[in-house]
């Protein structure tokens, strides 16, 4: 299943409205879901949404217009549209968008790898999830429900500018999740898992098949109701990817978004100065680095610009900021390809794509040995990080470190701390490395698919939990 490639259209319209800055963006996507819940089909959708969305900039002012016909006509009248737009608030504008900078855009045709999940019947999902929700439900006396859930999202964008760009994409994400909730004597717990990828179902379960998704879902759920409560205090924890992925995108990475920087952010300023232990290096990519697969995948941005791998802190020092070509252009650097809108009727945000903290040489057993008294933490829970750095997030499980031998199985903490300085505790960082929130989306006016992971990392935060 394809459209016809859009760009020859584009381009038509374009010549026929030539004159200053324009930007047209055909964005097609379908999304198809399936849901269930105590043995029941809870909801099962397929839905499609598809349009061109048009950007000018005149007079130093942006103009946007979208439309939801595929016809020359009417995407030469939203160009129209954006132009009176951009000329009714030009005269109210105290300051400009300069010109934007010269870029080699894409062009050409870019296919993501898995696209012939595309033509498999939801049937197959449909069984899957009923059957292992099944399994995680009769897997335990103690589990009282499950769910489980599959959504796969399939997108084309044709993106054609007046200054060069002609690139036509297509992708697909899958994404699977599985809850199971255990009860006993009024105790209620959670188990969950979920994994989100950008390719087919050998992408989306690199690292571990849904069978073992489910099993570790519902024996966490049941382990819980049992499991003790850590002591609180400032101590070394070890990070699992999952949370070194919540911190570098949540806590790190919005604070280098260049809209954020240019408001005040706690980045603002700090290029060329030490953020962290030398042992860090922190990235954005839009290229699935180590392994294929990332949810936050996308070969062109929505602006035409190649994506790439753009390193934010290296080795400690803070070198990069992340822009479209606006913010590239106020800054004086180039476009790292970080501009990105969630529907065909949105105008492009400056948004994360894959965001990371490279792998070190240490094992995952040699950071363990490391520890004296510690905690190694694992599964994300909630939170929340603000433009300062500040960030709190709950985790789902612990397990104490003692003399570098881990102990039994303990209730998750909130942990919270000021991001630059955990990543400057920074004392050990392993070779293994894992994306772990492709199921997740962001949200920044508008949502955006997005991956993040890690290594493992031993770090010092601030512990919520009991008091000795």
């Amino acid at each position: 299943m394809q459209t016809q490639d859009p760009t020859d259209l584009l381009a038509e319209a374009l010549a026929k409205k030539a004159g200053g800055f324009v930007e047209l963006r055909f964005h097609r996507r379908r999304t198809r879901s399936v849901a269930v819940e105590k043995g029941r089909v809870d909801s099962s959708k397929i839905s499609e949404h598809t349009g061109v969305g048009v950007r000018v900039l005149e007079d130093g002012t942006w103009g946007f217009a979208s439309t939801d016909r595929i016809e020359s006509g009417t995407i030469e009248q939203a160009i129209d549209n954006a132009r009176r737009a951009a000329r009714a608030s030009a005269a109210r504008r105290k300051q400009r968008t300069p010109d934007l900078p010269h870029v080699e855009l894409a062009r050409g045709r870019f296919d993501a790898p898995g696209l012939e999940l595309i033509d498999k019947p939801i049937d197959e999902a449909l069984a899957m999830v009923l059957r292992l929700e099944e399994n995680a439900r009769k897997s335990s006396t103690a589990i009282q429900s499950a769910s489980s859930s599959y959504t796969e999202l399939y997108e084309e964008k044709g993106i054609v500018t007046s200054d060069g760009a002609k690139a036509w994409t297509r992708l697909v994400r899958p994404e699977f999740r599985i809850v199971a909730i255990a009860g006993d004597a009024g105790e209620i717990q959670r188990g969950r898992e979920s994994v989100g990828a950008t390719g087919n179902w050998d992408c989306l379960f690199h690292h571990n098949t849904a069978e073992a998704m489910t099993d570790r879902a519902a024996k966490t759920a049941v382990d819980l109701l049992k499991a003790g409560y850590p002591t609180g205090g400032r101590k070394r924890v070890l990070l699992s990817p999952q949370l070194v992925g919540i911190l570098t995108h949540e806590a790190i990475g919005h604070t280098v978004e260049a809209d954020f920087v240019a408001s005040g952010s706690c980045a603002r300023g700090k290029l060329g100065t030490r953020v962290g232990s030398d042992l860090v290096t922190l990235c954005d990519s839009g290229i699935s680095e180590f392994h294929e697969g990332a949810g936050g995948s996308l070969p062109v941005d929505d602006e035409g610009v190649p994506t790439q791998r753009t390193t934010i802190i290296e080795n400690g020092k803070l070198v990069s900021y992340l822009h479209d070509r606006e913010s590239a252009a106020a800054f004086g650097v180039e476009p790292t390809g970080n501009a990105r809108a969630w529907e065909y009727d949105d105008e492009p945000l400056i948004r994360m794509r894959n965001t990371y903290i490279a792998p070190g040489e240490q094992s995952y057993d040699e950071l363990i040995a490391g520890i004296d008294d510690g905690l190694l933490l694992d599964g994300a829970a909630n939170g929340q990080a603000d433009a300062n750095g500040e960030f709190m997030f709950g985790t789902l499980i612990a397990r104490p470190i003692k003399n570098g031998k881990l102990g039994e199985l303990q209730r998750g903490v909130n942990i919270s701390g000021q991001a630059f300085d955990v990543l400057g505790s920074v004392d050990g960082v392993s070779s293994e490395f894992r994306w772990d929130l492709g199921s997740g989306y962001c949200g920044k006016g508008q949502p955006a698919k997005v991956d993040a992971g890690g290594p493992w990392v031993s770090c010092e935060v601030l512990v919520g939990g009991r008091q000795a």
